[in-house]
């Protein structure tokens, strides 16, 4: 393992994954509220948000699945250092994955659990190049009447929510920025 692999961990591990479980808890609750994730420096091509969520959600039981994209060995030992989780090619293993959206496609391939056990499902986070206040239009649990975030389609969202209590969840990351998509929040184009 190289000095970045062992590196970018949080600083102070109990006081930067409390902030940080805190903030992913904050925005799945909000869907379409854009929060700020800080904590870890993971190497490239991660993003800062990314990597936090990594560091805060995930341990040696929760397999992590990684898109083409992201996929590096850099990463991969960066993730076994510093949460032990063990990276899987097997989408319908993954409780975690990790990408940009046309990595994670088809989509439905992760579990999306059970009627007995919805929550058995994965949770995708998805990587952007940037996240705004715009474009398709959310609401549901969470929202006051509705809110807009930058999703990069619809219909996937959509389908999706059509299988609650079922279906997967979402995170969305850019730079250190991060908005989440739960299974129960309706997608409308704007």
């Amino acid at each position: 393992m190289t000095p970045n692999t062992l590196g970018g961990g949080f600083a102070d591990e109990a006081r930067d994954a409390a902030f940080a479980f805190r903030a992913c808890l904050d925005v799945m609750a909000r869907p379409g509220r854009i929060g700020t994730l800080r904590g870890a420096v993971p190497p490239p091509p991660l993003s800062v948000a990314a990597g936090t969520l990594l560091l805060t959600l995930c341990d040696a039981q929760t397999p992590v699945w990684l898109g083409a994209s992201i996929d590096n060995p850099m990463i991969r030992n960066w993730i076994a250092f510093h949460t032990g989780a063990p990276v899987t090619t097997s989408k319908s293993e993954a409780q975690f994955a990790l990408g940009r959206w046309p990595d994670l496609h088809p989509i439905f391939d992760f579990s999306m659990g059970t009627p007995e056990y919805p929550d058995r499902s994965a949770t995708l986070i998805v990587e952007q190049d940037n996240l705004a206040p715009e474009g398709t239009v959310l609401s549901g649990p969470g929202i006051r009447e509705v809110t807009h975030l930058s999703l990069p389609e619809t219909d996937a969202f959509q389908q999706n929510a059509a299988l609650y209590p079922q279906g997967l969840d979402f995170y969305f990351t850019a730079r250190d920025r991060i908005a989440a998509l739960p299974r129960s929040t309706k997608v409308e184009a704007a």
